[in-house]
């Protein structure tokens, strides 16, 4: 059985996406289309506030792109310098707050501690930081997408826990998508199932999926990475048959496994 995941593909040098991996663990030929490229901006603002973590509580990551972001500051030889000779840690010092383990581990690959990673979701990650945060504590910092949910900053602010905002990246439509989406269906044909990773992907795919399918779409077992991809399916009118508890490679290939009839699951 095959299933499309509608994901970037993880660096190839770190070996195979572990995603593609543990479906195959269940019998599944899994297939990666990227939907989104990402354009980053206030990367000079960014690093200016990197450089003063005195004025700040802490850091609040929800998305790897914010990391990517601050990956690209210290590739220049001076702030890479600045950040390994004391910058990296100073913020030590500090928590560094994380959605889930794939920006926890890019936390860790800057050398820092990721905190709060078995969160899984915005909200959830929100109720951990305010346990811990006294309210009117330093102000967090939030490295953060153009199209971010308010639900984090809403909660952070309703429970007096201050935190600036800074859009470093934007997102679009990848530019070969709708050729790559073509060119599965016309080769592989229909998907038992088809994965989500964000809204946007949502927002971006399932337009052609829909025209591709045809009458089959009924057919498509829907799953989503997390709450906020199965809400955004949900008010598209699609049918979500499985959300990943937590949004790991195991999560979702057992949610998948088990909305599909497989015997070796």
């Amino acid at each position: 059985m095959k299933v499309l995941l509608l994901k970037d593909p993880k660096d190839k040098d770190s070996g195979p996406d572990p995603y593609v991996k543990e479906l195959g663990l269940c019998g599944l030929e899994a297939t990666l289309i990227p939907v989104l490229s990402f354009e980053f901006l206030s990367l000079e603002s960014l690093f200016e506030k990197l450089s003063h973590p005195e004025c700040y509580g802490g850091l609040v990551f929800t998305s790897p792109r914010a990391l990517e972001a601050i990956k690209i500051c210290l590739k220049e030889k001076s702030k890479n310098e600045a950040w390994s000779k004391s910058l990296k840690q100073r913020w030590n010092t500090k928590p560094a707050y994380v959605v889930g383990k794939a920006t926890a581990s890019l936390v860790e690959e800057i050398g820092l501690i990721p905190q709060g990673e078995k969160a899984g979701n915005a909200e959830k990650l929100a109720e951990y930081i305010c346990s811990r945060e006294k309210p009117n504590s330093s102000t967090l910092l939030f490295p953060c997408g153009a199209l971010k949910r308010e639900v984090l900053p809403t909660v952070l602010r309703e429970k007096g826990v201050p935190l600036e905002s800074l859009t470093v990246y934007q997102t679009a439509q990848h530019p070969d998508l709708q050729e790559s989406l073509s060119r599965y269906f016309s080769q592989q044909g229909i998907p038992a199932s088809i994965a989500f990773f964000s809204p946007s992907g949502v927002k971006f795919c399932l337009q052609h999926i829909q025209k591709l399918s045809g009458d089959f779409i009924n057919h498509i077992k829907f799953a989503a990475i997390g709450p906020t991809t199965a809400d955004a399916l949900e008010a598209a009118g699609m049918p979500v048959s499985c959300t990943a508890p937590s949004p790991t490679p195991q999560d979702l290939a057992a949610g998948i496994c088990k909305a599909l009839p497989l015997q070796n699951c």
